[in-house]
């Protein structure tokens, strides 16, 4: 009987990405397919994501669901995988002796080796390995599901922000070459991909060696990107402020495939919480950045993340991150409170804010961010919008795709998957566009 998988999914793109990835290694390299469930698979892989407040201890609740699984069949095995699995390792297996294997995000295309590893010996594996371009020299061709696809341009980050985790559980940034990305791309754009989302935790400071010699940027991969036939549409992210150089502000009035939105974090519009952060700009700077995009490329969507009640912070200091929202006008965006992450230097700094203020805080700063994405819905009635079909909406009988700007549209009207329509939208959600086909 064939053996299957079943991996669940927590945080980023980029896990989204590497799940992905691994159940192409565990069909491909082992044999096997997916499940629906958990109870129904031979293999359960948890890939997991430490940026966000107590991942670890959210790891261990979902590992506490499955260990009846565990116990009526001794035989299933239960992978850790990503960022919690490189930042606790070891200690997973300890506090929870009957997962079988611990692996970090550069080691997923070693997944069936590990599962043989763990079924000939009866010892749980551990892989917290960094290896560069390793990953992707091993993993067989990527397999889409649907018209839309993520592409790892990039991995790591080597920035260090205070109060970040990510360069200790992914490694410093590495770039794939140029040549790699496209062969991806070339062969999810036959799989009937239409639209790519390159990745990277800091994916506008890719830096790919070219065939020829030197070094490719993040404009110009995209612009090789934009000359794969079949792709119509090309996305990035996650962009940092210090890295958006003027080449990649032009690309966006100089390709027309590059969509006008851009995830852009600022994570406060306060200068000295910033330089707390170590993320290393200014609000002036972060402004000056958002109005050579406008120019270059008008009406483009910006978003952005924040964290409330970073130690110290004041209510001034909040203050000065609201006025930065109301005067750049985004639509929408993410925003958290402040979790110490163990490790990272700004774990050592004193939070003497409440619980209380930084849930007042985060209420007020999503409220204002929710308004503006809101009023940028409402600004869109009566437009006609090209929308890339994705499928059927969760109800009402309609279809389903994204806007240029990556707002999802729900439409009424005949169309394919993977095609591109024209939709005259007739009334605004508070987080999505209804309309009709345009016959």
């Amino acid at each position: 009987m064939q053996q299957r998988y079943f991996i669940r999914t927590f945080g980023c793109q980029m896990n989204e990405y590497d799940s992905q990835r691994m159940a192409d290694a565990l069909r491909v390299g082992c044999g096997m397919e997916a499940a629906g469930a958990p109870e129904e698979a031979d293999v359960i892989v948890l890939n997991t994501c430490s940026v966000r407040a107590k991942a670890a201890e959210k790891l261990f609740d979902e590992l506490g669901r499955l260990r009846k699984h565990k116990q009526a069949r001794p035989e299933v095995l239960i992978g850790v995988a990503g960022c919690v699995a490189s930042q606790e390792g070891a200690a997973i297996i300890g506090r929870a002796p009957y997962v079988d294997l611990v692996f970090g995000p550069q080691a997923l295309h070693r997944v069936g080796t590990l599962i043989r590893r763990r079924r000939q010996t009866g010892v749980p594996q551990i892989d917290l390995q960094f290896p560069e371009i390793e990953k992707f020299d091993s993993l067989p061709a990527a397999t889409a599901e649907g018209p839309r696809a993520f592409v790892a341009a990039m991995e790591g980050c080597s920035k260090y922000c205070s109060f970040c985790v990510v360069p200790y559980t992914r490694g410093p940034e590495f770039s794939r070459p140029l040549a790699d990305v496209l062969e991806e791309v070339a062969g999810l754009a036959l799989q009937g991909v239409r639209e790519v989302t390159l990745l990277g935790q800091n994916v506008n400071a890719y830096a790919g060696a070219e065939p020829g010699g030197g070094i490719a940027d993040l404009a110009r991969l995209a612009e090789c990107v934009a000359n794969v036939e079949g792709i119509e549409r090309i996305r990035y992210t996650t962009s940092h402020p210090v890295n958006f150089t003027q080449r990649l502000i032009d690309a966006h009035a100089a390709n027309p495939r590059l969509m006008p939105q851009v995830h852009l974090p600022v994570q406060s519009g306060d200068d000295r919480i910033l330089a707390r952060m170590k993320r290393g700009y200014t609000a002036v700077e972060y402004k000056a950045i958002v109005r050579r995009l406008r120019r270059a490329q008008p009406g483009i969507s910006l978003t952005s993340d924040f964290i409330v009640g970073f130690p110290g912070e004041s209510e001034r200091q909040f203050a000065n991150t609201l006025r930065l929202v109301e005067e750049v006008g985004f639509d929408g965006g993410f925003s958290f409170i402040y979790s110490a992450r163990p490790g990272t230097p700004a774990a050592a700094l004193a939070d003497d804010l409440s619980t209380g203020e930084k849930k007042q805080r985060l209420h007020q700063l999503q409220e204002l961010l929710d308004s503006q994405f809101a009023a940028g819905n409402r600004r869109r009635v009566g437009e006609n919008l090209p929308v890339l079909v994705e499928g059927s909406a969760k109800s009402g009988g309609l279809l389903t795709g994204r806007a240029p700007d990556n707002r999802v549209v729900n439409f009424s009207g005949a169309a394919r998957i993977g095609e591109m329509v024209q939709v005259a939208i007739e009334a605004a959600g508070r987080f999505s566009l209804r309309g009709g086909v345009v016959a």
